[in-house]
């Protein structure tokens, strides 16, 4: 079974309740929210104080995606303002393990970020402090971007790792899915879609999610 995590980065900020409540009646379960700082990724998008206020408004699982150079500084603050599930880059933490433990004390999921180019084997050493792998099919920064199809093969050899060494490590995806190409992400063996431009994009968050669900459904 597959669980879709529409991405606020698409999302319509002026009318950001509307667009949560939207996801939550077309049967999302999870809210991906990505955190950058204009240095890690070029883009700038939003921190503790909104997470704070969504953590208000939703019992959604709220997911962080930190894009941000010092991740270790504020992964515990994010689970302290209400977010569940906290992923860091592998490409940016010097000790990447250290953060995820503080992450899990905090009581949060901990994740591992990783980059389309970035290999596999750069995260094989801290699996087993992760609850979950955070696996980017596009370049990270900006929402709308085209699915990098070598990724699939990449999912699959993940799946792979993680079902051979006997971890419970969810497999996570983000970046240019949509009805169109979910059938095969979910057959690799994805367990979290990430999507906004594929739930917020036809301007209905509730007809997007169960699009995406329908879409999907066939390999669940």
């Amino acid at each position: 079974m597959f669980e879709i995590a529409p991405s606020i980065l698409s999302a319509d900020f002026t009318r950001l309740a509307e667009e949560i409540r939207a996801v939550e009646a077309g049967g999302a379960k999870i809210l991906h929210v990505d955190v950058m700082d204009g240095r890690f990724v070029p883009n700038i998008t939003i921190g503790l104080p909104v997470v704070k206020s969504i953590r208000k408004f939703t019992d959604l699982t709220i997911d962080t995606h930190l894009m941000i150079v010092e991740p270790s500084r504020y992964a515990t603050e994010f689970v302290k303002a209400g977010a569940n599930m906290v992923s860091v880059h592998v490409e940016i933490d010097p000790h990447l393990q250290r953060t995820l433990t503080a992450i899990r004390e905090a009581g949060g999921q901990a994740g591992i970020a990783i980059n389309p180019a970035t290999p596999l084997v750069s995260l094989e050493e801290a699996l087993p402090f992760a609850d979950f792998v955070l696996l980017m099919s596009v370049n990270p920064g900006f929402g709308g971007q085209k699915f990098i199809t070598t990724a699939l093969d990449k999912l699959r050899r993940l799946r792979r790792t993680i079902d051979e060494r006997g971890l419970n490590t969810k497999i996570e995806i983000d970046g240019g899915i949509d009805a169109t190409n979910i059938e095969k992400i979910v057959e690799a063996g994805a367990e979290i879609i990430v999507s906004g431009t594929g739930v917020f994009g036809k301007g209905n968050g509730a007809e997007g999610v169960k699009e995406l669900i329908d879409a999907g459904t066939v390999w669940a």
